[in-house]
């Protein structure tokens, strides 16, 4: 894709498709309770939770009069912030930096800001300064994890679902890069799969003429499901479901065929014929349910109505064209089967939540799950907005998430994905059932195939099934074990978080990991490097084998092995099979024997930003 055709794509993919109406709300108070503290090249703000938030605005400015001005990152979607919490890395060390929040109730209706707080980030950064900044306090981080208390089973989002590229590229027989596209992304499912736990996939454009699902002959429809059948046999013979995502439209039931998107060019339209497109839904549901079985489907495969109508990119008809569709879909599946799963909106950026569910709610169409999605931050918190609609424990599905909305943005190739995906993952974890990250794999067309080996592509894994940083951040979750463990994390703490949990067979696993929402730094910081001490309590066992395995920039870091043979597009063969025998999660010490005195054990480490260092402790069965 051009400069010029790739600008005009980032300008129109934000261009919401009509106003669907301001959902009702109750204005929020202002929080109460902002505090600022500084640290070395940060800010941490910290309030008190605010009732009936979905997030919160944070907003900044060099005067306590203000103006204040968004901390909201350039190519970040939503503005808010989940927590009562917010850490301001973009700032200068000597500079007072003021601060005011507000809560949001929908993402139309914020409340009065809080009044402001002032803070002055500290200077830092550099081996000359370490030894200094710690004794002040400065960059020194306490990880404190006990391992005899267990908080609840480990809550795990990231393996309800996963996005890939439409479906119908498992079937393509064309190379990338010298490299079998279908074959290699197949290969990325079934990773994701057999590594990651992901249990589903959600595509764009099922119901799009590649795949033949729909025509009409001398104006009677005809129905193909042959292609539907090889793609799903496919994910079936992965081990995976589908979210079957119902869109885009068939070229002869487009009320305007014209308007498409992508360079497969589906088609945007709302359909000439409702009724016709209710028959071809039930006929497609139907159709399942006689091919994979009744109980299958229903227990495990799910229906979500169009993908983020509420852009003009992706729908050119109207809100309320979107919401009769939704009626109109979600009735032709349960009329299948009243035990069927279907949602939506699909929407783009937090987009239409509470306007389909008060839609719904007048309508009497079903609504089994609501799916949004978001990028570049951790998601918005919705169970406030379902409780306040008589919905408190609907499922809250993020279908699409990541570190950049953008195609070819390079941030999520290196270690700064790994972190921001913990984070987001750890955020999520316990509020929200699903958080899909988008995509699998990097053998994906939506603006045009790869250019080179490492262009910014959305996927985990590169064209040529290589593991990224952040796949290596998922793998290493997953690793955790089913007990999730009290840990807390003080200091000048920045950045710093961690997770940890057990295993029944007495294993312990602790990620910590040093991160930043401000993309600038993506590359790193190093005032934002920590010096870290974790200690656990309560071991049960005298000894243990204890590993160390880190990601950050030269550890397990692909792109940095690429660069180190050369970089450019496209590898050779021999550069291929370097690169795999390279693809690795890399150790930070050798796995060394470690004898907790008194049930304790410490160790400490330097962590750069952005990094992950994953500790594991495995009871040693040696005398």
């Amino acid at each position: 894709m051009t400069e010029s055709a790739l600008t005009d794509w980032r300008e129109r993919i934000y261009k919401r498709s009509g106003e669907a109406g301001m959902a009702v709300g109750v204005v929020p108070a202002a929080p109460t309770g902002l505090r600022a503290s500084a640290g070395a090249g940060q800010v941490t703000l910290e309030w008190d939770p605010v009732d009936g938030a979905i997030g919160y605005l944070v907003h900044r400015g060099a005067d306590a009069a203000g103006p204040f001005l968004t901390t909201k990152q350039p190519d970040v979607d939503v503005p808010g912030v989940p927590g009562a919490r917010y850490v301001d890395t973009a700032v200068t060390p000597g500079e007072t930096v003021h601060y005011v929040v507000a809560a949001l109730a929908t993402m139309d209706l914020a409340g009065p800001f809080s009044a402001p707080v002032a803070a002055t980030p500290r200077e830092g950064g550099g081996a000359a300064v370490a030894a200094a900044r710690r004794e002040d306090g400065d960059g020194a981080v306490t990880v404190r994890v006990d391992a005899a208390e267990v908080t609840g089973p480990l809550p795990r989002p990231w393996r309800e679902m996963i996005g890939s590229e439409h479906l119908s590229h498992l079937l393509s027989r064309d190379e990338t890069g010298g490299r079998p596209i279908g074959t290699e992304l197949a290969g990325a499912l079934r990773l994701a799969h057999e590594e990651l736990g992901v249990r589903a996939v959600r595509a764009h454009a099922i119901l799009g003429d590649d795949l033949g699902v729909y025509r009409e002959v001398d104006g009677v429809p005809v129905y193909d499901f042959t292609g539907v059948d090889r793609v799903y046999d496919t994910l079936m013979g992965l081990g995976l479901r589908p979210v079957v995502e119902l869109g885009y439209m068939p070229r002869d039931l487009a009320a305007d065929p014209s308007k498409t998107v992508f360079g497969y060019r589906a088609i945007i339209s709302p359909p000439k014929d409702y009724g016709r497109w209710g028959d071809l839904v039930q006929a497609l549901v139907r159709h399942l349910v006689d091919r994979y079985g009744l109980n299958e489907v229903a227990a495990n495969w799910s229906f979500e109505v169009w993908n983020e109508a509420n852009l003009e990119v992706f729908w050119s008809g109207t809100p309320e064209e979107y919401f009769r569709l939704y009626d109109v879909t979600a009735a032709a599946v349960k009329s299948v089967d009243a035990g069927l799963r279907v949602g939506g909106p699909a929407s783009a950026a937090n987009g239409w939540v509470e306007e389909l569910i008060a839609h719904t709610a007048g309508s009497g169409a079903a609504l089994d799950f609501v799916s949004t999605h978001t990028y570049g931050n951790a998601p918005l918190d919705w169970r406030p907005v379902l409780a306040r609609h008589g919905r408190a424990g609907t499922p809250i599905w993020w279908t699409e998430w990541g570190p950049t909305p953008t195609h070819f943005h390079g941030i999520g190739d290196g270690p700064f994905g790994a972190a921001f995906l913990l984070h987001g993952m750890k955020s999520a974890a316990g509020r929200v059932d699903a958080l899909s990250h988008w995509v699998a794999s990097d053998h994906f067309e939506e603006l045009g195939r790869p250019p080179r080996l490492f262009h910014g592509g959305f996927g985990l894994l590169t064209v040529g099934n290589l593991r990224k940083p952040r796949y290596f951040a998922l793998r290493l979750a997953e690793r955790l074990g089913d007990h999730e463990l009290a840990t807390r994390v003080t200091g000048d703490v920045a950045g710093v978080e961690a997770w940890a949990a057990r295993h029944d067979d007495g294993r312990i696993g602790v990620l910590v990991w040093n991160g930043t929402l401000n993309q600038a730094q993506a590359g790193g910081a190093p005032i934002l490097e920590r010096r870290v001490t974790l200690t656990l309590d309560g071991l049960p066992a005298d000894r243990y084998e204890l590993t160390h395995h880190r990601v950050a920039a030269g550890h397990s870091d692909i792109q940095a092995v690429w660069a180190s043979l050369g970089g450019g597009d496209w590898p050779d063969a021999d550069q291929w099979d370097e690169l795999h025998a390279r693809d690795t999660l890399d150790h930070l010490h050798p796995p060394a024997p470690a004898h907790p005195t008194s049930g304790t054990l410490s160790l400490t480490f330097d962590l750069p930003m952005p990094a992950v260092s994953s500790i594991e402790l495995r009871p040693s069965r040696d005398g």
